[in-house]
């Protein structure tokens, strides 16, 4: 049995807003979004516990002494420069990748923190800052009783006191 399938011209022809996607797409997919390699951003995690924000940034490479980190209000900034060792000659290299000079990322923190009481750690080229959150004016919570419960239990006391 053979299909018969009605020839239709303009189903292969790819519209202009799909020629445009794709050539996005196959340009820019699999390409790393945020490292430290010319762009001067390197990937950070920010998660929080019960007590305290903590961040962590990958900075390989990077020395602990080349690190500026900064809290001001509510933005968090990290800078830093990496310095290139000089063993090499610029003329002498084939392929660089490695990035190296000034880099600097700000991100604001989404709850208010102690940054006088902050901490960073810097191992293996993960910087860790442990921010405590700052204390919140916790609001007291008033149990409501019925009136009638109030005077009864008033009763009960003053029949007990007077036994």
């Amino acid at each position: 049995m053979v299909n018969i399938v009605r020839w239709e011209p303009f189903r292969e022809v790819m519209s202009l807003r799909q020629a445009m996607d794709r050539l996005f797409e196959d340009s820019f997919v699999g390409l790393p979004r945020l490292t430290l390699n010319g762009s001067g951003e390197f990937p950070i995690d920010i998660y929080q516990d019960k007590d305290n924000l903590v961040v962590k940034a990958a900075l390989p490479g990077v020395k602990p002494e080349e690190l500026d980190i900064t809290i001001a209000e509510d933005i968090l900034t990290i800078k830093g420069e990496h310095k290139a060792e000089q063993e090499t000659k610029e003329d002498d290299y084939l392929y660089r990748e490695r990035y190296y000079g000034a880099f600097s990322r700000s991100v604001a923190i989404p709850t208010k923190v102690k940054s006088e009481k902050a901490e960073a750690t810097f191992e293996e080229g993960v910087l860790t800052l442990t921010l405590p959150k700052a204390d919140a004016i916790k609001p007291k919570r008033l149990k409501v009783k019925p009136k009638g419960t109030v005077k009864a239990a008033k009763a009960k006391k003053e029949k007990k006191a007077k036994k």
